[in-house]
């Protein structure tokens, strides 16, 4: 069975995203071998699990974006889940897809989607063969997963700052969860990429 891995900036406090969302806090500490290593991560995934309002955040850019991100980007299957019964996926493109899509854009206007239970359909996604499938974004998505106990993975980039507010990853859970610490990373702008895995009961 395949893994579900979880990858996410945060800031030293706990927050992946700021008081409205906001992620401009993770540039000022972006560096050359921080974006290897996310690269890298991205490479070798299977599958990308994300979030419907992710999905239209980032359905125009990665098609004609020219980031060295953009290429596992565009190229490996995706998944979108969502609560509702229809989803449009063209809306994520900017509404109307063009005549002749780029391969980019095909790729993102033919992700499958999942709106069952969450939990039945990840178990779904994970017993199908291939690389780990790669959860990361957006934040509401991301607790969910957690707090269903589904993420096998957490790839934590941490940046040197602490927002004071925002959307923490670790929300509301039922019990405390022990973690594995088993990799980390120092990167020179002084993000640190920690990888942990849950603890078995």
């Amino acid at each position: 069975m395949r893994k579900l891995i979880l990858k996410m900036s945060m800031s030293l406090d706990g927050f992946v995203g700021g008081p409205n969302g906001e992620m401009d806090w993770t540039l000022r500490s972006r560096s050359e071998d921080g974006a290897a290593w996310v690269l890298e991560t991205l490479q070798q995934a299977g599958l990308h699990a994300m979030g419907s309002h992710f999905y239209n955040e980032v359905a125009s850019y990665w098609p004609t974006a020219t980031d060295p991100m953009a290429a596992p980007m565009n190229d490996i299957p995706k998944v979108v889940f969502t609560r509702q019964k229809s989803f449009d996926l063209h809306a994520g493109q900017g509404g109307v897809p063009a005549q002749e899509p780029s391969h980019g854009a095909a790729s993102w206007a033919s992700a499958r989607i999942a709106n069952g239970d969450l939990a039945d359909e990840m178990l779904r996604l994970k017993q199908e063969p291939g690389n780990y499938i790669l959860a990361q974004g957006g934040a509401d998505f991301a607790r969910s997963l957690v707090e269903l106990g589904l993420v096998d993975e957490y790839r934590l980039v941490i940046h040197p700052v602490a927002l004071g507010s925002g959307f923490p990853l670790f929300f509301d859970l039922q019990q405390p969860m022990d973690l594995e610490l088993t990799s980390t990373t120092q990167f020179r702008a002084g993000a640190m990429a920690q990888v942990y895995r849950p603890v078995s009961a």
